[in-house]
């Protein structure tokens, strides 16, 4: 496999496996090494680089990036923020001013990443850097070095003018009907889209995946259709687009969206391939399924769709044949009483132990609709069924979310994991019901906004 792309300025041709990760590329073939392999998963950033192309500059986590997901772009490593003739960027002269390291694995890391945030004119710093870890500065010299770069000049070295070209010697289809051909004629490859699940594949799991196919090049699987009814989003939106295009119409989503991951992931995972993965633990489903989403599959010139829930089978099986793939999801624009939760060790950037959403329709006192579904509590998300079913037609009261609860015991027969004991989940879920019901009475239910 040979591609090109632009690296801290110039022009490189990269001649390695497909499933070769940028970041090993970069230290073992190019000598750079400020790009540091600490978990190698994506989720402590100390691999962050730059990438940009013709959507503009995103911060990506090197270690789970596979080569051929570059082709045509630019990418700007922590040796590349400082200027040619050696001049500190604005981020590195305040993280020097601020005292924003200590031991240094970690900060070439937030160095990059706030130069993204920098160039981006982003000023959510705790966002920003919620995917970097560091364990012996503390943030708070780190922000503080975020800050004081903001009113800086973004240096003319940053402008990166990507140039539009296709890996050579791998599958990477222009638009949907060529992936749809290619697949049908290839039903046992890989799809790649944005390898935040497949490349742990490759870095944890040691697979051999000898046929893959990089979707990245097929911009009509991309993008989101407001429309008066409905919105239709491509399987290959990365999840950042997803959360900026619903923060305004489903909130509590996009609060949600705000807590997967980090800003390097979200860049890169796509709301398809999410799904694709069929993962119970996965936060977009039991949003999905709570607004009743459609799902779009396509094999070949054949399309079908179906109800988000329906598409899981079982634990590690979905409903998609041989050589079919995500095309889309569409959900409701309006559902003014959608509300998700996130249970999880860590507030930012950590896998749900349970996942909550709930969409209760109610009308004069009684509950018309009911859509509640959950994940980490079977082995796909799924919907609570008997719960619903004791809403239902019933007064909204206290009294009828606590039979519901009893309920839930029907619905779930959790797992105990790493993340959770069986008990801990259902008592979770149950409280989340409870939580739902204060939070429809605008009780304040956050633990942003509550205060001892």
């Amino acid at each position: 496999m040979r591609m090109t792309f632009l690296l801290n300025g110039e022009t490189v041709v990269a001649d390695a496996t497909p499933t070769t990760t940028l970041l090993d590329w970069l230290r073992e073939d190019r000598g750079l090494c400020g790009t540091k392999e600490g978990c190698n998963e994506g989720d402590c950033g100390a691999c962050t680089v730059m990438v940009t192309d013709a959507g503009g500059a995103r911060a990506l986590n090197a270690c789970i990036l596979l080569l051929p997901q570059l082709a045509g772009k630019a990418v700007r490593t922590v040796e590349g923020v400082a200027g040619p003739d050696g001049g500190l960027h604005p981020a590195q002269q305040a993280m020097v001013d601020h005292h924003g390291s200590q031991c240094g694995f970690c900060t070439p890391g937030f160095v990059v990443t706030m130069a993204v945030a920098h160039l981006n004119g982003r000023r959510d710093h705790d966002d920003q850097l919620a995917g970097n870890l560091c364990r012996c500065t503390g943030y708070a010299p780190i922000i503080r070095a975020a800050q004081a770069a903001e009113a800086a000049p973004v240096p003319d070295w940053m402008q990166d003018a990507p140039t539009d070209s296709a890996p050579e010697g791998v599958a990477a289809p222009e638009s949907a009907d060529a992936l749809a051909k290619w697949y049908l004629a290839n039903p046992d490859a890989t799809l790649v889209a944005g390898a935040t699940d497949v490349g742990l594949w490759v870095t944890k799991q040691f697979r051999d995946l000898p046929k893959l196919a990089f979707l990245n090049r097929c911009a009509d699987l991309r993008g989101i259709e407001v429309g008066a009814e409905e919105i239709r989003i491509g399987a290959m939106t990365p999840m950042t687009e997803v959360g900026a295009a619903l923060a305004g119409i489903h909130p509590s989503y996009a609060e949600l969206i705000r807590r997967y991951g980090s800003v390097q992931v979200r860049n890169a995972a796509t709301i398809g391939g999410n799904i694709a993965n069929g993962s119970p633990i996965g936060d977009n489903p039991p949003a999905l399924i709570a607004l009743g989403a459609t799902l779009h599959l396509r094999r070949g010139d054949a399309r079908r769709a179906m109800p988000v829930e329906a598409f899981f089978l079982d634990y590690g099986r979905q409903d998609r044949q041989p050589g079919e793939f995500v095309e889309a999801v569409t959900l409701p624009r309006n559902a003014p009483a959608l509300r998700c939760y996130k249970i999880s060790k860590r507030f930012d950037q950590d896998i749900s132990a349970v996942c909550g959403a709930f969409n209760i329709t109610v009308n004069v006192g009684k509950v018309k609709a009911a859509r509640i579904a959950f994940g980490g509590m079977a082995g796909t998300p799924k919907r609570a069924a008997a719960a619903e079913a004791a809403l239902l037609g019933r007064d909204w009261t206290s009294a009828t979310v606590a039979a519901a609860c009893a309920a839930m015991t029907d619905d779930f027969t959790p797992l105990s994991d790493m993340r959770a004991s069986a008990g801990y989940r259902m008592e979770v879920a149950q409280g989340l019901l409870q939580r739902y019901f204060a939070d429809l009475a605008g009780a304040p239910v956050s633990v942003l906004e509550v205060r001892a």
